[in-house]
């Protein structure tokens, strides 16, 4: 039986990147809402030499997650996840982000984790604006109701981000705290699935050229200057990091998130305390 990784939002971007790093011997399937790119994407894929598959999902249906999994465990023994479906603020409301980012986590993790053995991983996509929200406004007390209660949960952490008025901003902030609930949830199921030796870490990318991140590049220039080399990141750069991440070689490492933004976390802290010098 073949090993299968899956790749959430993987028709294109850093998910289709990551997939371009997988190892030939496994068979790749991508998913995502639109059809065209994860046909352009499995064409790629296969021109490389890959046995790669793509199915349409929406992760922020539990039920299309789970027909996702199936389909999946039909082909072979699922060995790599890799949840990199997410939207952000320019491009839906804050309800829609909450759903996909921080719902689809919770799904992509139960579901896939019902087929999923020892010596398989998940890697949960956050985003290094999930470090730059002050903790203090972090309704981190109400992330448990994700596994409980989903619709106080929503009603919860929106009701958090009503306080900015401005509707970018405003879905800016629930998108910062969707992605800190992806590494919060992620640090959860490494400990609840660890047990079966299923890993879980997170990884979260700074601002990426991607088509989702040149559609943030305007609001989120600011952290292109914070940055290192003062550039965005490339998606093959996310790839690669996101590959590792889950490789079975890379068997210790969980629980914890991989920061890979150019240092512009670091850069956006080291401005702040320069300032208060």
């Amino acid at each position: 039986m073949k090993n299968v990784v899956v790749i959430t939002g993987g028709g294109s971007g850093m998910g289709l990147a990551a997939a371009k790093c997988m190892p030939k011997e496994k068979i790749i399937v991508i998913s995502g809402r639109t059809e065209a790119k994860l046909e352009k994407g499995v064409q790629e894929l296969k021109e490389l030499g890959y046995e790669a598959y793509g199915k349409a999902c929406d992760t922020s249906s539990r039920e299309s997650v789970r027909a996702l999994a199936e389909y999946c465990a039909s082909l072979g023994e699922i060995k790599n996840v890799v949840n990199s479906a997410g939207l952000s603020p320019a491009m839906v409301d804050g309800a829609t982000l909450l759903r996909v980012n921080a719902l689809g986590t919770v799904y992509v993790n139960q579901e896939f984790s019902k087929f999923m053995h020892e010596g398989s991983a998940i890697c949960d996509i956050s985003s290094n604006s999930s470090y730059l929200t002050p903790n203090f406004l972090l309704p981190t007390k109400y992330y448990p109701l994700a596994e409980t209660d989903e619709e106080l949960f929503m009603k919860k952490v929106l009701g958090r981000a009503k306080m900015v008025k401005d509707p970018y901003q405003n879905a800016g902030m629930v998108y910062s705290m969707s992605k800190n609930f992806v590494r919060w949830y992620a640090r959860k199921s490494a400990f609840d699935l660890g047990k079966r030796g299923i890993r879980v870490c997170s990884l979260s990318p700074g601002l990426i050229a991607t088509d989702m991140g040149n559609k943030e590049k305007e609001n989120g220039g600011g952290l292109i200057t914070a940055s290192c080399e003062k550039r965005m990141g490339k998606p093959e750069e996310l790839g690669f990091a996101i590959a590792m991440a889950v490789d079975e070689r890379n068997g210790y490492f969980a629980a914890f998130d991989i920061l890979v933004d150019g240092g512009a976390t670091c850069g956006v802290q080291e401005y702040k305390l320069a300032k208060m010098r």
